[in-house]
């Protein structure tokens, strides 16, 4: 499966390279600092230097996961996610957020014809080598794809 991650902090990062290392997905990697982006490069991911990039890597239906810290800064990559997506494209948010955010850009997403994927992401530093827990919600078929 391809996936885009934006987001390439310690959680971020360790998610994309543990991706990688199955060997079963192609991951899109992107941060708004180019040194980390370069750092996922090195782990066997591809580069994303913008969002508009890692849009434009991914094919449809593409997962455009947002590994960003709680609050605005997601928003703002939640709404750009929008802009740049296609109907039926799958949309998740990895950072643990509150639940009437998540619920509000649950309905942003959907309207735009687009699927919703709340994903809380937990591992602390033995993620990469256990896995990750993950609470989710959202949209079934979105789920199966991406699962």
């Amino acid at each position: 499966m391809d996936i885009g991650i934006w987001g390439m902090g310690r959680m971020g990062f360790n998610m994309a390279r543990r991706l990688v290392d199955s060997d079963e997905h192609r991951v899109v990697a992107g941060n708004r600092s180019p040194g980390k982006v370069d750092d996922a490069v090195e782990q066997g991911a591809e580069s994303a230097y913008s969002v508009e990039e890692m849009v434009e890597k991914l094919n449809p239906p593409r997962v455009l996961w947002s590994m960003l810290p709680a609050g605005d800064v997601t928003d703002q990559m939640i709404d750009r996610f929008v802009e740049l997506a296609d109907e039926g494209d799958i949309i998740i948010d990895g950072a643990n957020s509150y639940y009437k955010d998540s619920i509000r850009r649950a309905e942003k997403v959907r309207s735009a014809g687009l699927k919703w994927l709340d994903a809380g992401v937990s591992g602390g530093i033995w993620g990469y080598q256990v896995g990750y827990c993950t609470m989710i919600g959202g949209d079934a078929d979105a789920f199966e794809y991406a699962e």
